[in-house]
């Protein structure tokens, strides 16, 4: 039996997000992204999670519990994180914690909440 390949997608919780930063995006959007992403990519014999923050003072903290409970074979930083430069300490940050705590994970990143599967698959 092939072990599946676990994923950890680490993005913002669409009830926290500030939408006046990406136009035409909704919670109910960005949910669907969230969820159909995840379920695309177990639908491929992964074993995808989301990792939602909800907010900047407790984001590593979220991660580093996540990351503490199971290994991953690839972490993804989600584009709300990683674009915004009012985030460009907490995307260090967590790029950092990953690289602490899942050392053998790739890390990978999206353009948007729905091209994660494309982002993981690029790694493995």
């Amino acid at each position: 039996m092939e072990v599946k390949k676990k994923v950890l997608l680490v993005g913002w919780n669409p009830d926290v997000v500030d939408y006046s930063k990406w136009p035409g995006l909704t919670p109910e959007k960005l949910r669907a992204g969230l969820n159909g992403d995840r379920d695309k990519l177990n639908s491929l014999n992964y074993e995808a999670s989301l990792g939602l923050i909800d907010s900047a003072d407790t984001a590593s903290d979220t991660v580093k519990e996540l990351l503490s409970k199971q290994s991953y074979h690839c972490v993804l930083i989600g584009a709300g994180v990683r674009t915004v430069d009012d985030y460009i300490l907490l995307f260090e940050t967590l790029i950092n914690i990953v690289h602490q705590h899942a050392p053998t994970a790739k890390i990978c990143f999206n353009t948007g909440p729905f091209d994660s599967v494309d982002a993981v698959q690029r790694w493995i």
